[in-house]
């Protein structure tokens, strides 16, 4: 009886010392999550520094004039004097070159070859489980697999991405560019901002409604893209039907020498495409390293293209500062049409090398002549009138299937074809969506994000300029 006695004594106090215990790791638990009854905010939050993107700059939020700085000579009334704001963000150096558009090309070329052969049933082309074991649907690439592009065994299921027999020109065994198509998505926030919910999310044959779901269903706002990257070579012939540019065709966009030239050929939503590939890049290696991503690359909007090249001399109509394409010793500061059409006068007949000039105050290449960039805004002869004054932005996703006058996409800065007039920081030119030109490319911009100095808010704050 004493024997059991003592036994019951250990069991209760035993169990009085696991209540005890509980209890300290309760208040412990609780101290940290409620601050002792204060509002501190959810915390073990990670920290940010944003990465400089490599081969951008800086550009700093500001306020400026926007538009005519100088006579309208063709009286065209596209744009009109108007103070905007801007944020902080980053951008391209220089035009994105044809070596950094050969690495997208490679990236999807490797990717369709990657697929074809694990689905092919060669092995470690792809990983279908993650390191838990859990399925992967669909199978992701494995990059770390090199791809044996003559070897026996991988003939057969790459033979598919090769041009066929009949196409071969002296039987040269090459990519069939027309392969080449990369697929993306993306979340149209436009629509989704529309919040229609007079529809329901499907219509009767299955299909989604053509107008905005609002958010009965988020997978109608999900546009899918399937984009060909290859550029348009041939643009350099038919843009000029009675010219000679044939070794510019073959040559242009694969020859070592045109490496450091900037891409053309390219389409608005080849650019598009472009800035998502990048953006995946980078936000899968940041996840990689456990480390939160980043904003997208995107296209920069016509406010920001503008404030750029300024280059911080808001009043001035050109990149460099002055009103003149000359500088005191009279050589030219752009690659441009001069005069009546002496091209070589600035030191090259059509596009010459990135950075061939002097950088605009802000450190930008090329922000007047060479090419022509493409801008993420639909074009609209009175957008000036209707656009928000902060960071003007008027955006059109048109369809395949609408009029040419909806496709219409801002071009800026002037090419080596173009008069001196559309060196003008604030001349506006348009081209299609779904048009290639041998004038005209492209440079991405990265919002930035500000980057968190510290853990405590009032003692630290995030810098934002």
């Amino acid at each position: 009886m004493i024997k059991k006695t003592v036994m019951n004594i250990k069991a209760k106090f035993n169990m009085r010392n696991v209540f005890f215990y509980l209890t300290i790791i309760l208040l412990f638990a609780s101290c940290r999550n409620s601050g002792n009854g204060e509002l501190i905010g959810v915390q073990d939050r990670p920290r940010f520094y944003q990465p400089d993107p490599y081969g951008t700059i800086f550009i700093p939020l500001g306020s400026y004039t926007m538009g005519a700085g100088d006579q309208d000579i063709f009286y065209a009334n596209v744009y009109q004097s108007k103070t905007v704001s801007v944020e902080s963000f980053y951008m391209d150096e220089t035009e994105i070159t044809n070596n950094e558009y050969r690495q997208f090309v490679y990236w999807v070329r490797d990717s369709i070859a990657h697929t074809k052969l694990g689905e092919g049933g060669v092995a470690e082309h792809l990983i279908d489980q993650d390191e838990n074991g859990e399925p992967i649907e669909p199978p992701a690439v494995n990059w770390k697999k090199d791809i044996e592009w003559d070897a026996p065994e991988n003939k057969e299921a790459l033979e598919d991405m090769y041009l066929p027999e009949h196409e071969r020109f002296y039987r040269r065994k090459e990519v069939d560019a027309r392969k080449l198509n990369y697929i993306y998505y993306w979340f149209d926030l436009q629509a989704a901002a529309q919040k229609d919910y007079s529809q329901p999310a499907n219509s009767q044959n299955g299909s989604f409604m053509n107008r905005p779901q609002g958010l009965k269903d988020r997978s109608v706002y999900i546009r899918k893209e399937i984009i060909n990257v290859y550029p348009d070579t041939l643009c350099w012939i038919h843009d000029w039907t009675y010219s000679f540019n044939e070794p510019m065709t073959k040559s242009y966009f694969w020859h070592p020498v045109y490496d450091n030239y900037p891409v053309v050929g390219i389409s608005w939503k080849q650019a598009k495409a472009f800035c998502n590939w990048r953006t995946m890049m980078m936000n899968s290696y940041l996840d990689s390293r456990g480390e939160p991503g980043v904003n997208e690359f995107r296209l920069p909007n016509e406010t920001e293209w503008e404030w750029a090249a300024r280059g911080g001399a808001a009043l001035s109509s050109f990149p460099w500062g002055g009103p003149y394409i000359r500088n005191s010793n009279g050589c030219f500061l752009g690659n441009y049409k001069p005069l009546r059409g002496n091209y070589i006068d600035d030191g090259g007949i059509r596009t010459v090398v990135v950075a061939h000039y002097a950088p605009n105050d802000f450190g930008l290449y090329d922000m007047a002549g060479n090419v022509s960039e493409w801008c993420a805004d639909a074009f609209d002869e009175s957008a000036y009138n209707f656009a928000h004054d902060m960071s003007m932005y008027y955006g059109y996703d048109a369809k395949d299937n609408e009029n040419a006058a909806q496709k219409r996409k801002v071009i800026r800065g002037g090419s080596w074809k173009d008069v001196g007039y559309y060196m003008q920081v604030y001349a506006r030119q348009y081209e299609y969506q779904d048009t290639c030109k041998s004038y005209v490319g492209f440079r991405c911009v990265e919002s930035y994000l500000g980057r968190k100095k510290g853990d405590n808010p009032r003692t630290e704050s995030n810098v934002y300029n």
